[in-house]
């Protein structure tokens, strides 16, 4: 059998959801060998391996010597460790987002995959939605983007705030749309079901011009992604959840009538993110490209989320004000982009253009 004809030998470190989604994709994928799970609770990774055809480890160095590849799914103050020992010894890393929770382990992990000459994808998992995907082909110089990223709370993800755990994916799509340095931010969140931040909201002004708000939310019921980008001649609306794009698009430079706005809906492919990512993964385990996104990529969007956290002001919920007389969360919510929507909406509304 030809070296590139042979299976990949994949783990997962860590039974939780992103855990058993990955293995039960890569238990499915031809050309892959599930080789076993690993967990701290070996009652979990044994479930977990049964359903999936594969053995339960305790430690996730039990692996190491099994295995070409790591899909990294433990909690996000393990990246760093496990991710050391894994490269050490030689073996290719997909990380789960965020590659890190600090830049000086980010820098490391980045550091020895150099070194080893081994493949490290982070899991921007939203890179592969077949909407973004779509929606980057007809990004052409945006003045003004908003991102809300609303879902329910999960307790697993309680050690970290939403910025990290949830807000990161929008940050790393939002960096490789706009070909410009962010020149400053303003950044608001609140504590609501746990000691993190549970909403946060950030608005990037970049050097060129593009400014952007983005929102993100662990403590809403119902849940919903969705991206608008407004550029010079059209206005793009992107349904992550549903997978589905509608470009509004001016026919004349003058709007007189809704005859002078072509509305199209780009026929999209409907695919698994997850699998999408494997394959570009494995593809990059083969071929020794670079992958999408790098390292690189996923340490510039954990730094910005650092800052973000690092400098965001927190308010209390439960209360109009805070104790020392700041106003409250959803005064400052309003503030921050109060005057950017209303202009957006009342210009759509007269344009006769649905937002939504």
């Amino acid at each position: 059998m030809a070296e590139k004809d042979k299976k990949i030998r994949f783990g997962v470190v860590g039974a939780g959801k992103l855990g058993g989604f990955h293995s039960k994709t890569l238990s499915k994928m031809p050309g892959v060998e599930l080789v076993g799970i690993s967990d701290p609770d070996l009652v979990r990774a044994q479930m977990l391996a049964w359903q999936n055809n594969c053995v339960a480890y305790k430690t996730h160095e039990e692996l190491f010597s099994q295995v070409d590849a790591l899909v990294i799914a433990a909690p996000t103050e393990y990246h760093a460790e496990i991710g050391v020992k894994a490269l050490e010894a030689g073996v290719h890393i997909l990380m789960e987002k965020p590659i890190a929770n600090s830049e000086e382990g980010a820098r490391r992990l980045l550091e020895l995959a150099e070194k080893k000459k081994v493949v490290l994808q982070v899991g921007h998992s939203e890179r592969f939605n077949s909407a973004v995907v779509e929606t980057l082909k007809h990004v052409k110089n945006p003045r003004y983007v908003t991102i809300e990223r609303l879902g329910p709370y999960d307790p697993r993800v309680a050690a970290t705030g939403v910025t990290l755990d949830l807000m990161i994916h929008d940050l790393d799509i939002i960096l490789t749309m706009i070909d410009s340095d962010v020149e400053d931010f303003e950044a608001i969140g609140a504590s609501v079901l746990s000691s993190h931040e549970d909403i946060a909201n950030v608005r990037l002004k970049f050097k060129n011009g593009c400014v952007a708000d983005i929102t993100a939310s662990r403590a809403t019921m119902e849940a919903s992604r969705r991206m608008r980008i407004y550029q010079q001649d059209a206005y793009i609306s992107v349904d992550y959840v549903s997978a589905r794009l509608k470009i509004y698009s001016k026919k004349t430079p003058v709007v007189t009538s809704l005859q002078d706005i072509e509305v199209t809906f780009p026929k999209l492919e409907r695919k698994q993110p997850i699998q999408e990512e494997l394959l570009h993964f494995i593809d990059c385990i083969k071929t020794s490209k670079t992958p999408t996104p790098s390292g690189e990529k996923g340490l510039k969007a954990l730094r910005l989320a650092l800052s973000i956290t690092n400098r965001m002001r927190r308010f209390e919920v439960s209360s109009p004000k805070t104790q020392d007389g700041r106003e409250s969360l959803a005064r400052s919510l309003a503030d921050i982009g109060k005057v950017a929507k209303v202009l957006v909406d009342e210009g759509l509304k007269n344009a006769g253009i649905d937002k939504h």
